[in-house]
C-alpha cells in the first residue's frame, strides 16, 4: 500500500509539473518587441464588434471558457469540421456558441494580422477579446498573460464530459473544475459570467413542469421568478427562445447575479446551487455585498483560467486563420 500511494504521488507531482509548464512562460509583456500594440489593435476591434451587438460579449466570454476547459486554452474551438474530422466547435455542447463570439476573434485577427503578420496566436487575441468585453460591459479590467500557440488539433470527442451542465451540483462542478486545477472560489467566481447574456428555454423546462413527483417547479426557484419564466417559456414553447440569465441587468457585468442567487433568481440548478450548497453559500453572500472582493477573485480565476493547458513555444503556432490549422 505504501509504495502504491509514492508512485500515486509521483504521478500526481508529474501531471501537476506538465499544467504548469506552459503557463509559467506567459508574460503580460510578451509581444513588446514582435507586436507592442497588440492590446490596443485588440481593443479597438473588439469595441467596434461591441457596438454593432450586445451579443459579442456574452458570446466572446463564453467561447474563451468553452475553449479553455477542454483541451486548454489553445483556440481549437475555433475550427472548422471537414470532411475528414468532427471538431470542437461541433460537439453538441458546443452547438450554442453563439456565432458573434468566433466573428469577434476573427475580426480582431485581421486587424492585428495588418500590423503584426503572423506574430500573435488566435489564442491570445482571444484571451485579451475576452478580457475587453468584460470590461466593456462594466466587468473589472485585469492584465492578461500572453504567449499561448494556437492547437494542432481539435476533435468532437474531446469535450465530452468536460463542460459544465446547467443541471449539475456542486460536487458535479467542483469535480469538473478541479480537473484543470481550479478550486470553488474559482467555480463561483468565474458563473459571474452568467451576469451577462442569454439562455434557451430548454435548458429550465425541467425547473419549471417536471422537478419531481412532489413538485412540478423547482422549489428552490423564486415564486415570481418562476410565474415570469414560464411566461417567457410556456410548454412546448420553441426550445431555442431566448431568455437574459440575468433577470434584473441582463447587459451589466456585475454582482448582482449573487443578490439574484439569494433571492431564488438562478436560471439554472447550477447557479442556484450555488447559494442552496451551505460550502458556497458564504461566498455567495460575501460577493452579493462587497464588489471589490469579488473583482479580485473574479480576476485571479480569468487569470488561472487563462493558464490551463497553454501551449508554449513549438507546443503549438500561430495560426495565419483562426477556424483553419495552417
Amino acid at each position: 500500500m505504501g509504495s502504491f500511494k509514492v508512485f500515486s504521488l509521483a504521478v500526481l507531482c508529474v501531471l501537476a509539473l506538465n499544467f504548469y509548464v506552459g503557463s509559467a512562460q506567459l508574460k503580460t509583456n510578451f509581444y513588446s518587441k514582435s507586436c507592442p500594440n497588440v492590446e490596443s489593435i485588440v481593443k479597438e476591434a473588439v469595441a467596434k464588434k461591441f457596438k454593432q451587438t450586445f451579443v459579442t460579449a456574452p458570446a466572446t466570454l463564453r467561447l474563451f471558457f468553452h475553449d479553455c476547459m477542454v483541451n486548454g486554452c489553445d483556440a481549437s474551438v475555433m475550427i472548422q469540421s471537414t470532411p475528414g474530422n468532427k471538431a470542437e466547435k461541433d460537439h453538441p455542447d458546443n452547438l450554442s456558441l453563439a456565432g458573434d463570439g468566433f466573428d469577434t476573434v476573427i475580426k480582431a485577427k485581421a486587424a492585428v494580422e495588418k500590423k503584426c503578420k503572423n506574430k500573435v496566436s488566435c489564442a491570445d487575441i482571444m484571451a485579451l477579446a475576452t478580457r475587453d468585453v468584460i470590461v466593456l460591459t462594466g466587468g473589472p479590467s485585469y492584465p492578461v498573460e500572453l504567449g499561448r500557440r494556437d492547437g494542432l488539433k481539435s476533435t468532437a470527442s474531446s469535450v465530452n464530459g468536460k463542460l459544465p451542465s446547467p443541471h449539475q451540483n456542486l460536487n458535479q462542478l467542483n469535480a469538473i473544475f478541479s480537473k484543470v486545477g481550479l478550486n470553488q472560489n474559482d467555480l463561483v467566481a468565474l458563473s459571474a459570467a452568467h451576469s451577462i447574456g442569454f439562455s434557451h428555454c430548454k435548458h429550465v423546462e425541467k425547473r419549471l413542469y417536471s422537478w419531481n413527483s412532489k413538485s412540478k417547479v423547482d422549489p428552490t426557484l423564486n415564486a415570481f421568478y418562476a410565474t415570469q419564466l414560464k411566461q417567457q417559456c410556456p410548454r412546448n414553447v420553441d426550445p431555442r427562445i431566448a431568455i437574459n440569465m440575468d433577470p434584473a441587468t441582463p447587459k451589466k457585468f456585475d454582482i448582482q447575479y449573487y443578490k439574484n442567487l439569494q433571492q431564488g433568481k438562478g436560471l439554472f440548478t447550477s447557479d442556484q446551487v450555488l447559494f442552496t450548497d451551505k460550502r458556497s453559500r458564504p461566498v455567495v453572500n460575501d460577493w452579493a455585498v462587497n464588489a471589490g472582493n469579488f473583482n479580485k477573485a473574479f480576476k485571479l480565476a480569468m487569470t488561472k483560467l487563462g493558464r490551463v493547458g497553454v501551449l508554449t513555444g513549438k507546443q503549438g503556432n500561430i495560426r495565419r486563420m483562426c477556424d483553419a490549422f495552417n
